[in-house]
């Protein structure tokens, strides 16, 4: 039996600390840990390098190797994890068996959800293109094609996996010009392939600009060794949404196919009679005509009388 020990903040900035690892309604922006094994070679080295400058300004880099086996002890990411408060992880090594290794990985309360071993067959680095980079916490868009990652249950977690490692903060609207990088993942063959492309807005001749791809590197070529992935209890449990944290449904408003909002209205039944209506000079009667129609009726009143005591029986 393992007994826990609990330590409590003795100064103003350890209860800032700890205050700030609570669980929050709304999370804050997913940071990345870049972990280098006891042995890496150079490819392994370089891309856990360049994917940490795409992931910049929320991740960590690790500097000093970690001799540790994640899929066969798991103690010493989540000690990392609880200690940097990080939920995505990158874990790089290289060996005869499992050469250029990857495993790519994400946490549940400090815990590890799901984790994948990929292998990189094909790399290219971003420093081998002639072309300009995308600027430093640019959110990327994010483009995934391939059956695989529609059909097969391994590749739609792994689909899911990477969207959470790349996505980058969540934002409400998004400017134009401000998208400037393209994050490819294509599955074909059992392999995928990430590229990573700059987007060029040139002029066209009309106010909507021309787009252009080019490619900016890191280019990947993967194979997928192994996985490790939650059960779909953990999955549905992780996934919890708290009820402060959902958008209240409003009543009686619906959109249409083209997006414009529909509104209801419920208003109790009204005695058009007794409206009050604008008064106006012009609408009012004159004494003159009020007069007549006071004669008007008095007459039609005579003879009314007069029609009926002439035909009631005796």
């Amino acid at each position: 039996m393992v007994i826990q020990r609990i330590v409590k903040a003795k100064t103003q900035r350890g209860k800032r600390a700890l205050e700030k690892k609570e669980g929050k309604i709304f999370e804050d922006v997913k940071t990345t840990m870049f972990i280098k094994g006891g042995n890496t070679s150079m490819t392994v080295t370089q891309v856990l390098k360049e994917l940490h400058m795409l992931k910049k300004p929320h991740a960590v880099s690790f500097k000093r190797k970690n001799v540790t086996r994640p899929f066969e002890d798991q103690t010493s990411l989540e000690f990392f994890s609880d200690k940097s408060d990080n939920s995505l992880f990158l874990f790089g090594s290289h060996s005869k068996k499992r050469p250029d290794n990857l495993v790519m990985g994400r946490m549940y309360d400090h815990h590890v959800l799901d984790m994948v071993e990929l292998g990189v067959d094909k790399f290219k680095s971003m420093f081998e293109f002639n072309s300009a980079k995308s600027s430093l916490g640019c959110k990327p868009c994010l483009l995934f094609a391939g059956e695989l990652f529609d059909n097969d249950d391994e590749y739609r977690r792994i689909k899911n996996l990477m969207i959470d490692f790349f996505r980058g903060p969540v934002v409400k609207n998004v400017r134009l010009a401000g998208l400037e990088h393209i994050i490819s993942v294509t599955s074909a063959d059992e392999k995928i392939y990430i590229r990573n492309y700059k987007v060029l807005l040139k002029k066209s001749g009309s106010r909507t600009p021309r787009v252009e791809l080019e490619e900016m590197g890191p280019s990947l070529n993967l194979s997928l060794r192994r996985s490790h992935l939650a059960s779909p209890d953990l999955y549905k449990r992780a996934l919890r949404v708290p009820r402060t944290a959902k958008p209240k449904k409003k009543k009686n408003i619906s959109h249409d196919a083209f997006g414009s909002k529909l509104g209801r209205v419920h208003m109790q039944k009204q005695d058009i009679n007794k409206l009050q209506t604008r008064k106006m000079k012009g609408l009012k009667k004159r004494k003159k005509e009020s007069v007549e129609g006071q004669d008007e009726q008095g007459s039609r009143s005579k003879k009314s009388k007069k029609g009926r005591t002439e035909n009631d029986p005796e």
